[in-house]
């Protein structure tokens, strides 16, 4: 069941020398710089649809804006790091003209990518779809940049990962992955660790759901959990509708997050997610 005891543990990230405290949950607004995100409606190639996204992130009072330039949807394409690279810059570059203190992630699994964001652009935090799997040189880069780090699970690739979603024990399966990642992330020197179960990446629609009920297991490994399901299959899949209909499932989805102890919510729609936290954190704050 969800409503189990949830840690209630202070814990802080620290972005940029900013010491930001997770007691109440954060929202981080998705910025796609890319032609094929699965939902079109967060498509902003264009440099004045990045500047529209970023206003509106930030006008509707997401805590961190997470800029990605690789689709990371079943079968999305490969693109090579130059391209990565170069809508990054266009998307950054807009991002601190507009407003040069935000708190900025950068969602790629490229270690030299990573580093350019952070040693050019000032990116505060790294998000590895990969878990380091798919560039050995993440963690190394991760420890050496002093940023926080975004752990997720996923098996395979972008491109293969919904062929690799047998697990006999999924949630013991996971638990194991994000211990053995977290202790050679730790033996390396990174202190700000955040684990994503990732849902949608290798798994099934019940994995997705399974996971959800039993999220408050990751929220007790003591470190921050950030939760993704914004607008996912996992959601239009189940009510038989797309992902331009699926934002009141992922309020829905959003709340049992947040109860079952996610810090972080990253989405598509800010205004929603942020009335989400409010909601939730007065209900939870009004029993004690």
């Amino acid at each position: 069941m969800i409503f189990r005891n949830v840690p209630n543990k202070p814990l802080s990230l620290n972005l940029g020398g900013e010491l930001v405290s997770l007691s109440r949950p954060l929202v981080m607004g998705i910025l796609n710089v890319t032609p094929d995100s699965f939902y079109a409606g967060s498509r902003t190639p264009a440099p004045e649809q990045i500047e529209a996204r970023v206003r509106q992130i930030v006008d509707e009072g997401a805590d961190i804006i997470d800029i990605g330039a690789y689709s990371s949807r079943p079968q999305a394409d490969d693109i090579a790091p130059d391209e990565e690279m170069r809508r990054l810059a266009s998307g950054l570059e807009i991002i601190r003209k507009l407003y040069p203190q935000a708190h900025v992630s950068v969602d790629t699994f490229r270690a030299d990518v990573a580093s350019r964001c952070v040693r050019e652009y000032g990116v505060q935090m790294v998000n590895d779809i990969s878990g380091g799997e798919l560039d050995p040189r993440m963690f190394e880069t991760v420890a050496d940049l002093k940023v926080p780090y975004i752990l997720m699970h996923m098996k395979g690739t972008p491109q293969t990962m919904m062929q690799q979603t047998h697990y006999d024990h999924l949630i013991a399966e996971m638990l194991y992955y994000f211990a053995e990642r977290i202790a050679r992330l730790e033996s390396l020197g990174v202190n700000d660790i955040i684990i994503d179960p990732g849902f949608g990446f290798s798994k099934t629609l019940d994995d997705n759901y399974r996971l959800m009920n039993r999220l408050d297991e990751f929220a007790h490994m003591g470190r921050p959990l950030l939760v993704g399901i914004s607008r996912k299959s996992m959601i239009y899949k189940l009510l038989g509708t797309s992902p331009d209909e699926s934002l009141n499932g992922t309020s829905v989805l959003n709340t049992l997050a947040l109860l079952g102890g996610a810090h972080i919510l990253r989405v598509h729609d800010v205004k929603e997610a942020v009335e989400t936290v409010k909601i939730v954190s007065k209900t939870l704050q009004s029993g004690d």
